[in-house]
């Protein structure tokens, strides 16, 4: 889809990990990713389990998890860094890759997310950051293919099936 639309690359991104290291989305070329926004004190962050046993089972050099901290609802990710990091290092034993804690919407929605959220970027579809555990799927060649709610539990059968595919 091209056009007026000014439309960007996923893999034209490069965001800051956990520990405050660059990391770009380019390396992550010919892997499915799921990207989902996380909290530490949400109704939802018993997903953090689900999430750790699909990375252990499908993660690799097909498939990827991010997480993205944020703060955007009810407050529900005071933390620092180092703390989310050890929250989910020491609660949900987390491996797949964490980025540093950002803002999935509003006037200062990180740049990663206002391409996972505009269609005039991803050229897919536009979207809102409902809660925390929202997920984006996307693709091997980097389209947006899906976004699901919250409550899509990050084991569902319909992001299994899409890995396997």
């Amino acid at each position: 889809m091209t056009g007026i639309h000014a439309q960007s690359s996923f893999y034209s991104y490069t965001v800051q990990d956990i520990d405050g290291t660059p990391y770009s989305m380019e390396q992550l070329k010919g892997k499915k990713v799921m990207i989902v926004n996380v909290a530490s004190k949400c109704g939802y962050t018993k997903q953090y389990e689900q999430l750790q046993e699909v990375y252990a089972q499908f993660g690799g050099d097909d498939f990827v998890i991010i997480a993205f901290p944020a703060n955007n609802f009810l407050k529900q990710e005071p933390g620092t860094d180092e703390e989310i990091k050890t929250f989910c290092s020491v609660n949900y034993g987390v491996t797949f890759p964490m980025m540093s804690k950002i803002s999935v919407k509003g006037d200062d929605q990180a740049d990663i997310y206002q391409w996972l959220t505009s269609k005039d970027l991803n050229g897919v579809e536009d979207s809102k950051v409902k809660w925390n555990f929202q997920k984006y799927l996307i693709s091997a060649d980097g389209q947006l293919e899906k976004v699901l709610s919250s409550g899509t539990k990050p084991d569902d059968e319909e992001i299994i099936n899409w890995i396997k595919s």
